[in-house]
Formats: structure tokens, C-alpha cells, sequence
């Protein structure tokens, strides 16, 4: 049962650390997304689940895991009990109960990457947790390169050779009668070295002497022309794990050469509420909007890079492309605090002449992500909670530079924020595209709702600058399902894409919102952006 268990897992084991590793083949899952030939929308909302997958299979991973270890805990029991004296090149331990020395979970070469392993293993799980991720990412950034160390030491683990298959069933099947070693079990010691052995080649079988009862298979005696020759199984993890690991490596030796030169740092401006913005330019950088970069600054963290979301998109007549970042950890305080002169400087652009010296930075993208879709709905309902609106930034950046070549006809822009300051980040983005779509005579193709979850200072955003905007602010949080009952009702039998990055829980009512049924026969697909 032990063994069974131990090769029904390891079989489960392969499967996913092949899976495993798919998902994060980014270049991969951006090109099957952009690709409308290759990839329909259901396909490219299905690539959007790829974290979800990551995550599954690496909990099958831990689960089976454990599962293996048990399992061969009662193997190497039962390797050392039942040690078989007539085939000594099947046993996997030297005698009889030498489990009591542990010689096969700590000398054999699968017991000491099995170890390992599971240690490796055990780091990666538990730094995965959300608890950690949030309190402490680079924990959760470093053990989980361990991945490496762990694909090694499984390729490693494979090689050991303990089951074993006969490789001469033809010259000796199982159960046959051999005659050589039923004659040696038999032989009788003769009285004296001096008397002579009696002649098995004349009489070979006696009725007085008992020997072995003879395989007969369709009343025909099997007789072994040869002892049974025994060979350790070729690993089948390799073909398991080669592929995928060959397709990563590839991927990230190309992702590096391609994010091997730094980009040009134009301007950097402090935004309210602790935001800070990047315009970059970069030679040949091509993006969609929604997708998003991975940012490396080798002065603030040698191996530690992060991703955030393309606020602005190079078009064909500027190269310049953008992120929005908020300072919440020490990777982003130290960025911080190398871009800008002083912690607290206020807005500034300043000229190409006077420009400080800014760190290198690396940029690796750009990667795919659900928001791209954003333009290839009809109707689309994006909401975004604080600085999840990010990935629609760039969207509405798009639109102000003609929206006339997308298939999308209206937006329902929702942003939720705890304190007024928050929509400056992108006030004048939204003013600029409500005032060009009134001089189209197309008022209504974005709809803005700015929610105010908190009152205090809201005095400090009223002004003729954001006149456009203060119509459209409403104190409190947003009754979620009377807004898509009237979304619903003025779209009727259409589908709309629901498109969320913001907190856990306007996620969860949303998802659960869209995939409730209305009186108006419209659908809602959700979407849902998330790095954490």
C-alpha cells in the first residue's frame, strides 16, 4: 500500500510542477492574449485565471507532498522488514531492520533531496501566505526563487534508482522452475570431502528429497534458462518537468536580454497621498493599455524588482509611457527617496536642462493582464478603489487620443477613495476627456461616479478647475447592486465587461453581482486585476 501510495503521488507531483511553472511564463500568456487569432475572449479570460492556477497547483504540490513523505516513511519500513534473501539486487537496505540506523532517509541520495526538498518546500508555503506577503514581500520575493534549488534537487531525487524491473522475462518468466537452484537447495553434504557428491546430471530428481512445486502455466512446465536480472526505472520526471523548465528558462534568458538596457527617466512628480509618478522613454517599448510593467532599480534592491501598472502608453506620435506608485514599503521609499531631491517636494516638472541624475532603472514588459479587454467590450464597468485605478488610467489615456477605432461604445468609470486628495492623481486626465467628448457631441459615452468614503477636507477639491468633476463627486460608498440593475436596465440583452482592481471586498460583491441573473437579460463578465 506504502508503495502504491508513493507512485499514485509522485505521478500527481510530476503533473503539476510541470503545470506549475506554465503560468509564469509571462511573454507567453501576453503574446496568447493580445492575439486575437490565436486566442478568442473566452481563451484570454481563462489566461486571466493564471495566478489562480499557479496557486492551485502549488497547493497540490504541498498537499501531495506530504502525501509522498508518509508514504515512504512505511516504504522504508518495509524495504528493511521484509529484506529478501533471494533477490538481494531488489533491496533497497543492506539487512534486515537497518531502518533503526535511518540509512535510507539519511545516506541514500532520495532521502537527502527528499529532505531538502520538503524544507525548501515548507519555506516557499508558508512565505506564500497573505499575511506575509503583506507585512514583509521581500520574504515572500526570496524564498520563492528557491524554486530553482527545489527543480534541481527533484531531478536530483529521481536518479536514486530504488524500484528496480526485471529486464529478462522472456529467459526468465515469473514463477518458472529453475533446476540449478532447487538442486543446490537439496544437495545433501557428503560425510567426508573425500566422498564424492552424487551424479544430478543421471538422476536430477529424487522422490525422498522435497523440491519446489514447478510453475505450470496451460499444463506446460516454464523452466528459467537464467537468474533474474533486475535494472533500476529510467526517471520519468525528466519528461514530466524538461519541457517546461526549457520554455521558462528560455523566457527569462529573453526577458533579460530585452530589459538588459535602462530606460531614460524624463520626470518624476509627487502626487497627494503619497504617490509618485515616472514618465520614462525606452527605445522600441511598445505597450497596450492595461498591461503592465516590472520594475528594477539596482541602487535600491540588487535582486528585488516589483510590477505596476502603465498609467500612460507610448503612441506613435510620443514615446513617453508612465507609472503611478504608492509609497507603502521600503522598496517604494527608497525609490522614492532616490528620484526626488527632498521626500517632501511638491509637484515639479522641471526642464531637460535642469534635470537631476536619476538611478538606473530597468523595465521588463511589458505583461498582459485582464484590462486589456476593457476596449473590446461594447459597454464596459470599470471600478477602481484608491490606486487601483491605475490600469485605467492608461485606458483613459487612450480614449483622449481617439477612441473612434475601439469597439467600445460606453464606460461606466466608478472610483472609490478614502480622502478628496486622491482624485487629483488623475483629475485633470478626467477633465481633459469629458471636456473632448462634449466638443464630439458624445457626453455620453463615459459615464464618471467618484465616491468619497471619508468627509474630512472635502472642501479642498471644490474649485473652477475641477468644475467638471464636482457634479460627479457623491458622499459614501456605492450601493453596488442598485448601480448594476440600472446599468443592466439601460443595456439590455447586451454583454458588459466588469473590470475591478481595488480591495478584496468590492471585488468579492462584484464577482458576485455579475454572475447573478437580471429582468434585462444583460451579462456581466467579470474581471479582476490583482498582484497580491
Amino acid at each position: 500500500l506504502g508503495l502504491c501510495i508513493s507512485r499514485a503521488s509522485a505521478s500527481v507531483l510530476n503533473l503539476n510542477c510541470c503545470l506549475v511553472l506554465l503560468p509564469m511564463c509571462r511573454v507567453l500568456l501576453a503574446f496568447l492574449r493580445g492575439s486575437q487569432k490565436v486566442a478568442s475572449r473566452k481563451t484570454r479570460r481563462l489566461l486571466d485565471k493564471s495566478k489562480t492556477f499557479h496557486v492551485t497547483c502549488g497547493v497540490t504540490i504541498c498537499i501531495f507532498s506530504v502525501l509522498h513523505v508518509a508514504a515512504h516513511l512505511v516504504n522504508a519500513l518495509n524495504f528493511s522488514e521484509n529484506y529478501n534473501e533471494d533477490f538481494l539486487s531488489l533491496n533497497a537496505a543492506n539487512y534486515r531492520g537497518e531502518v533503526r540506523q535511518l540509512y535510507l532517509m539519511s545516506v541514500l541520495v532520495p532521502g537527502l533531496t527528499g529532505v531538502i526538498m520538503v524544507l525548501v518546500l515548507f519555506l516557499m508555503c508558508t512565505a506564500s501566505t497573505y499575511a506575509i506577503r503583506v507585512s514583509n514581500y521581500d520574504i515572500f520575493w526570496y524564498t520563492h526563487n528557491l524554486f530553482f534549488v527545489f527543480y534541481m534537487l527533484l531531478m536530483l531525487h529521481v536518479s536514486g534508482g530504488v524500484l528496480k524491473y526485471q529486464t529478462n522475462l522472456e529467459e526468465h518468466p515469473p514463477g518458472c522452475f529453475n533446476p540449478n537452484k532447487t538442486l543446490r537447495q537439496n544437495m545433501t553434504v557428503p560425510k567426508s570431502f573425500e566422498e564424492p557428491f552424487p551424479d544430478y546430471t543421471t538422476e536430477p530428481f529424487r522422490e525422498d528429497l522435497p523440491v519446489a512445486e514447478p510453475f505450470v502455466q496451460n499444463n506446460f512446465m516454464r523452466i528459467c534458462s537464467e537468474e533474474p536480472k533486475f535494472q533500476s526505472h529510467f526517471p520519468e520526471t525528466w519528461f514530466w518537468i524538461s519541457g517546461p523548465l526549457c520554455l521558462y528558462c528560455v523566457e527569462r534568458l529573453y526577458r533579460y536580454i530585452r530589459s538588459n538596457k535602462p530606460v531614460t527617466i524624463t520626470s518624476v512628480i509627487s502626487h497627494p497621498s503619497n504617490v509618485l509618478e515616472v514618465r520614462m522613454m525606452k527605445d522600441d517599448f511598445k505597450a497596450r493599455p492595461g498591461q503592465y510593467v516590472i520594475l528594477h532599480c539596482p541602487r535600491v534592491s540588487a535582486l528585488e524588482s516589483h510590477p505596476f501598472t502603465l498609467t500612460m502608453c507610448p503612441t506613435d506620435t510620443k514615446a513617453t509611457f508612465g507609472v503611478h506608485l504608492k509609497v507603502v514599503g521600503d522598496w517604494t521609499e527608497r525609490f522614492r527617496d532616490l528620484l526626488l531631491l527632498h521626500s517632501n517636494q511638491d509637484t515639479e516638472i522641471l526642464p531637460i536642462f535642469q534635470q537631476r541624475r536619476y538611478p538606473k532603472l530597468y523595465v521588463d514588459g511589458p505583461f498582459g493582464s485582464p484590462f486589456e479587454e476593457s476596449l473590446n467590450y461594447e459597454v464596459s464597468l470599470c471600478v477602481a478603489g484608491g490606486i487601483g485605478v491605475t490600469p485605467f488610467a492608461s485606458v483613459l489615456n487612450t480614449l483622449l487620443n481617439g477612441w473612434q477605432c475601439y469597439k467600445l461604445r460606453r464606460l461606466y468609470f466608478i472610483w472609490v477613495c478614502r480622502d478628496i486628495e486622491s482624485f487629483r492623481w488623475f483629475a485633470d486626465l478626467l477633465c481633459m476627456l469629458h471636456n473632448k467628448l462634449w466638443q464630439e457631441n458624445r457626453p455620453d459615452y463615459i459615464n464618471i461616479q467618484l465616491y468619497l468614503s471619508q468627509t474630512d477636507g472635502i472642501q479642498k477639491i471644490i474649485g473652477e478647475k475641477y468644475q467638471a468633476l464636482n457634479s460627479r463627486l457623491l458622499i459614501g460608498r456605492p450601493r453596488w447592486k442598485l448601480l448594476l440593475d440600472e446599468i443592466a436596465k439601460c443595456n439590455r440583452r447586451k454583454t458588459i465587461g466588469v473590470f475591478c482592481c481595488g480591495p478584496n471586498k468590492i471585488s468579492k460583491i462584484l464577482h458576485k453581482l455579475s454572475n447573478s441573473n437580471n429582468s434585462y437579460g444583460t451579462r456581466f463578465e467579470y474581471n479582476k486585476e490583482s498582484f497580491s
